[in-house]
């Protein structure tokens, strides 16, 4: 087989152990003689994975008994709505850092105020807002964040300090890639297609004191049953996130890959690590090179999971030239986002020290062949 490097924003690289681990699961299941896709969730192999499952989450971000974690369906997106359903009563903050950001603020306004308390879209996205945290009005109901932004590279790497009301964050692309103090957020959420699974669940961390506390707002209230986050938080735990059917092959591989983080990599701490020293040697390649030029206005606002840039001046007309000669070389997705151009790769956390090396080494080799 040719050698491929994939660097796709999402769905993401797997680790192979995971990847292996589940066609054995889906021809046979926990030694059922009943593969994976073809059991009842009501399994008691199932129920155990995934309080398995939900164990590693705690395991890894520390995550305290008062939180609850949920695995449901519909994507990132669809949270955009369930958040402010469950959670603005009167007024909601947000933070517009990306195309994702923007789109999450946008479904809030359908249940009540919402307020931008910053935002960059006036340079297309190229920076994280400075001093946000002073503009966040204290009479919010929460304040949201998208912490990571896969189309333009930037991401907040912190947790956010003295927040004035409760903090929400879409981690969608930056779960597992660094420790993260979960008891300065409300609720955590994401798709796991980036970091800790394939597409098709969705992870909701959130404190459960703060549910069930919309009052008189007139829209959605009481809650449909399925947007309710109780419904899915369920008292007994072999009902948590099993209301309805789960999405049982998606959970079983993020399973895989949390195990791997924990028992192989040896946790997020030395994930973060790791992904450090990816990016800083992709980083100081775009840098270096005088073929290429990032497009993050501040080195501090660059994703260490999504790095994008483009041709330098005077070099735009070899961009296809470029693009060609990577795919030669076995670069897989590394086009930039349309509203950006150019370039995008993407070194989530099974994303290899090689895989990163060898695209170093396809950069440098074009730069040879053009100068």
């Amino acid at each position: 087989m040719k050698t491929a490097y994939n660097f796709n924003a999402g769905p993401c690289v797997l680790p192979k152990e995971a990847v292996e681990s589940t066609i054995n699961a889906i021809r046979d299941f926990d030694n059922t003689g009943i593969g994976l896709m073809e059991i009842s969730h009501r399994t008691p192999g199932w129920e155990r994975t995934m309080e398995e499952t939900r164990q590693l989450w705690r395991d890894l971000l520390n995550i305290p008994a008062e939180y609850e974690i949920l695995f449901l369906g519909g994507g990132a997106s669809t949270q955009f709505m369930t958040v402010p359903a469950n959670l603005l009563n009167k007024k909601a903050a947000y933070l517009q850092t990306g195309v994702w950001a923007k789109k999450a603020a946008k479904e809030a306004k359908n249940f009540g105020e919402t307020v931008i308390v910053a935002s960059s879209e006036d340079k297309t996205y190229s920076y994280i807002p400075k001093n946000f945290i002073e503009k966040v009005p204290a009479d919010a109901d929460y304040f949201h964040i998208t912490t990571n932004n896969t189309i333009y590279g930037t991401e907040i790497k912190y947790d956010i300090e003295n927040c004035p009301t409760m903090l929400v964050a879409d981690m969608s692309s930056d779960i597992m890639s660094r420790p993260v103090d979960v008891t300065k957020y409300g609720l955590i959420y994401g798709g796991a297609q980036k970091n800790v699974g394939p597409a098709g669940v969705t992870f909701v961390i959130v404190r459960k004191d703060i549910l069930g506390k919309i009052t008189d707002r007139t829209y959605m209230n009481p809650l449909p049953t399925m947007v309710d986050y109780r419904t899915h938080a369920a008292e007994e735990a072999k009902n948590i996130s099993m209301f309805n059917t789960p999405p049982v092959l998606p959970i079983f591989v993020m399973h895989e890959t949390l195990k791997w983080v924990k028992d192989t990599i040896g946790g997020v701490a030395e994930m973060n690590k790791l992904n450090l020293k990816k990016s800083a040697l992709l980083y100081e390649e775009i840098d270096r090179n005088t073929m290429f030029r990032g497009t993050v206005e501040c080195k501090e606002d660059r994703s260490i999971m999504n790095h994008c840039w483009v041709m330098a001046e005077g070099r735009e007309n070899l961009q296809d030239a470029f693009m060609a000669f990577a795919k030669e070389r076995g670069m897989v997705g590394i086009k930039g986002h349309r509203s950006v151009g150019g370039f995008r790769a993407s070194l989530y956390n099974a994303c290899t020290y090689e895989a990163v090396e060898a695209l170093v080494q396809c950069m440098q080799d074009f730069e040879k062949a053009n100068k």
